[in-house]
């Protein structure tokens, strides 16, 4: 009787299984969209471990191009999740070099370079000393490379499509156009995260609709000034009373290495009402913020982390969850807000 039932339930796993797999792969919500510009939350996290965020991951999108902004531990894992095949990935942007932004780069490499039979690349923006970075992605990753080429041959693991290329570009103190390609202009500026340097956030401006994306920053008048009139504007937020709550629990059980992080990292970040504020003077019409710290496991939780920011931004503000996504239809003035996971 025991085994008869394992044999039925195995039975209905394979068929569940089936159907799962062929919903997975029908399902193509990116697709869907209309033409506009559009920004998804491949991971809103922290290095603080956080089970339901990814690292510091944006995606955004504008018409057939699909950009990346950083890419922390999570963030290739949950870019596939949201329906997006990152070998169409038009490139990677990083904001700056603190690992917890760029850790996830070993990942999305492979899956540009083999999910799509890439013969190039991916290519890699950033400020003066990304191609540091590039290069030494490149040589932890280059036996991997070699396996899949001997594996699955020449027609699926193109050895010239394996790895990243580093595109350099200076960071001034104004603005840097980064690329203008069919209606899509990205802009970086400076942000100031010190000592980090260099640090910048970007502005993209696609067919009338406009975003911005801080990159870690306290804050910052030149951000306010760069993203003037943006659509949508994703910030970065730590909020003091509740990093200040783990600090104080570190110390009192010994922890003190851990507690003096703690103390350390508030004083180059943005609270969540710093954010409100400059999303006030933008003019932006949403708020989202994303890059959380400390973790945040429960909804429940949001008010305490907000503070009084809604007192001090008049349109919405978007706690940031991994699978979000922000839809601004070209030419128009309204913001979808979508869960694709």
């Amino acid at each position: 009787m025991v085994a008869a039932l394992f044999v039925f339930q195995a039975e209905i796993g394979n068929v569940l299984f089936k159907r799962a797999v062929d919903q997975g792969l029908d399902n193509d919500p990116i697709a869907s969209l209309p033409d506009g510009l559009h920004v998804g939350l491949c991971g809103t996290g922290s290095p603080i471990p956080n089970p339901d965020r990814a690292g510091p991951c944006n995606l955004v999108i504008a018409g057939d191009q699909i950009y990346i902004v950083d890419i922390g531990e999570g963030g290739a894992r949950n870019i596939s999740l949201m329906g997006v095949n990152a070998s169409e990935a038009s490139g990677l942007l990083l904001t700056h070099f603190h690992s917890d932004h760029v850790d996830g780069l070993g990942p999305l490499m492979l899956n540009h370079w083999v999910r799509g039979a890439n013969t190039s690349p991916l290519p890699v923006y950033g400020p003066v000393g990304v191609a540091a970075l590039v290069d030494g992605f490149n040589a932890a990753y280059a036996t991997d490379g070699t396996y899949r080429t001997a594996h699955h041959g020449e027609a699926i693991a193109p050895v010239s499509g394996s790895g990243a290329e580093s595109r350099t570009f200076e960071l001034n103190e104004r603005d840097t156009v980064v690329l203008s390609r069919d209606g899509l202009t990205i802009t970086a500026f400076a942000v100031d995260h010190h000592p980090v340097a260099p640090a910048a956030g970007y502005r993209f401006d696609y067919k009338g609709r406009s975003t911005c994306i801080s990159g870690d920053t306290v804050k910052s008048s030149n951000l306010e000034r760069a993203c003037k009139g943006v659509d949508l504007l994703v910030h970065e937020a730590l909020q003091p009373a509740l990093v200040g709550v783990m600090e104080k629990a570190m110390k009192h059980r010994g922890q003190d290495i851990t507690a003096t992080i703690m103390f350390d990292i508030v004083d180059y970040h943005a609270t969540p009402e710093d954010a409100a504020e400059s999303a006030e003077i933008t003019g932006t019409q949403m708020l989202v913020l994303s890059h959380l710290v400390p973790p945040l496991p429960l909804a429940y939780l949001y008010p305490a982390f907000l503070g009084d920011a809604e007192e001090r931004f008049n349109g919405p503000i978007i706690v940031g969850e991994d699978g979000m996504l922000f839809s601004m239809p070209a030419n128009g003035d309204g913001i979808a807000q979508l869960r694709l996971f």
